[in-house]
């Protein structure tokens, strides 16, 4: 009997082992990774999306380049946004250049982080403000777009 549990515990043991994560290989001066570029706060080629508190606006920020699924009209940063209610509205703001609304049948809003009213998010080059009044996106051009509720205003 006794014979069968060290047998039983050998198992058990070797089972968890192979199962465990190898452990890292320790690194070096020399074996570490070097860093080739400065980190950004995005990824490149990962979307960044965003929503106001009211749920009824959110955006898709898409960086330089465009994402695995997506590409840019002219392979520059874009902030698409769209509204809800009472009509859906979608607006397109590249880096450079004026807004515009954009025709569209998909019906996507709204997910992402909640920009709380009276905060700002900001990317690129581009910067957004929320207020109980509207979003207003602008480039560094200062082109942009108010969206709300009872307007959608390009520049």
């Amino acid at each position: 009997m006794l014979h069968i549990m060290k047998v039983t515990h050998l198992l058990f043991a070797a089972a968890l082992a192979a199962c465990s994560p190898p452990q890292p290989a320790a690194t070096t001066p020399e074996t570490a990774p070097q860093v080739q570029a400065a980190e950004t706060s995005v990824a490149q080629g990962v979307s960044i999306e965003f929503m106001a508190p009211s749920g009824n606006v959110g955006c898709v920020y898409t960086p330089a380049g465009g994402t695995a699924v997506y590409e840019t009209a002219d392979g520059r940063a874009e902030l698409k946004c769209d509204r809800s209610e009472p009509e859906y509205v979608r607006v397109v703001l590249s880096e450079t250049g004026a807004a515009r609304i954009e025709p569209t049948d998909e019906r996507g809003c709204c997910s992402g982080e909640t920009i709380q009213y009276g905060q700002s998010w900001s990317e690129g080059a581009f910067t957004c403000n929320v207020s109980e009044a509207g979003l207003t996106c602008t480039n560094r051009e200062r082109h942009g777009f108010t969206l709300s509720r009872s307007r959608a205003d390009v520049n």
